[in-house]
């Protein structure tokens, strides 16, 4: 198959995803009823995302063009094992579509939290063009790959490392998001800051688990602009890790501010868990930018000289997860 045959299917996936015929609906609230953290507006939250920024001709053609090894047809198509996340919906997507669209094979274990969506997509491909059957399939067990890009915690990190490490392979381990903020923010800005933290429950890689800010900070306004997302807290999953860290910092006499939906903690960690979101107070800001820049637990950095507020969510094709091109790693399959 050739790569504009590959570019064409992959365009008619973006058009089906957004005609949002009855069938992909019906999938959509398959996969909200198989996993209550996908709210039907974060499935069509990733889609969208996914249509506009992944699926569009000219996106395509000229992100292949980046590599000019990867548009030529490999002589020897490469199987690739996929271990896909499953904290966001369509979460390993990317991962799919570069294998496909560099003309290697993939073998697929989508999370048990997130199969429903990716299961379908990939039927619907192979029912446009049926060779595709020997270029996409789905197994609990990846064995006899080639190579693997497995995508995980830390924990399970060391696994992929013992099962894939003798193959070339791309594991992923934690990584988190922090906002760079200086006080002079505008509310439009701080809303769109709400985005970037509360989007998918915060659960993803490029949500805002941190925020470092200035001396004397307002955080009252803060807190009332984050009062959007308020409704989040009838979401029993969410509520019930908002009351079990609330609890926690309680009984520990922590120093906490709030709101409905989330708890605003002073805390060394880039990382917080579901409903938190911690906190630093800095006195130099480019001191803060030096550590960021040298942290690799640290995905993306918001704030005003680094990605603009409100785009967290909204990745490129050319938005590596951990900064691995992972499309460059591809070409040296070939």
């Amino acid at each position: 198959m050739t790569l504009q045959k590959r570019i064409e299917i992959l365009v008619q996936l973006g058009q089906y995803m957004q005609k949002n015929s009855e069938d992909w609906q019906q999938v959509k609230q398959n996969a909200y009823l198989h996993n209550g953290w996908f709210l039907p507006e974060f499935i069509d939250l990733s889609i969208n995302n996914i249509v506009r920024q992944f699926l569009q001709r000219e996106a395509l053609q000229n992100w292949i063009s980046q590599y000019p090894g990867l548009t030529r047809e490999p002589t020897s198509a490469r199987l690739v094992g996929i271990v896909m996340a499953g904290n966001i919906p369509l979460v390993g997507f990317h991962d799919f579509l570069c294998v496909f669209i560099s003309g290697h094979r993939s073998l697929i274990k989508p999370s048990s939290k997130d199969d429903v969506l990716i299961k379908h997509l990939a039927g619907k491909m192979i029912e446009w063009e049926p060779e595709l059957d020997k270029y996409i399939a789905f197994a609990e067990l990846l064995k006899n790959c080639d190579a693997y890009i497995a995508t995980g915690s830390n924990s399970t990190a060391g696994h992929f490392e013992y099962y894939f490490g003798r193959f070339p392979h791309i594991i992923r381990r934690n990584r988190t998001s922090v906002a760079v903020l200086t006080g002079n923010e505008s509310k439009e800005e701080l809303e769109q800051l709400a985005d970037d933290i509360y989007l998918y429950f915060g659960m993803g890689c490029r949500n805002i688990t941190k925020i470092y800010v200035p001396q004397d900070y307002d955080f009252e306004s803060l807190i009332n602009i984050f009062k959007k997302y308020d409704y989040l807290a009838d979401h029993h999953k969410y509520k019930n890790n908002y009351d079990y860290n609330l609890a926690l910092h309680l009984l520990n006499h922590n120093y906490y501010m709030s709101n409905a939906s989330l708890l605003l903690i002073e805390a060394d960690s880039l990382f917080s868990p579901v409903s938190q979101l911690n906190y630093e107070i800095y006195d130099n800001i480019e001191t803060v930018k030096d550590e960021l820049n040298h942290n690799n637990d640290v995905q993306c950095v918001v704030g005003n000289g680094f990605i603009p507020f409100g785009r967290a969510q909204r990745p490129s094709l050319t938005d590596y997860a951990d900064g691995v091109d992972t499309m460059q790693w591809l070409a040296t399959l070939r």
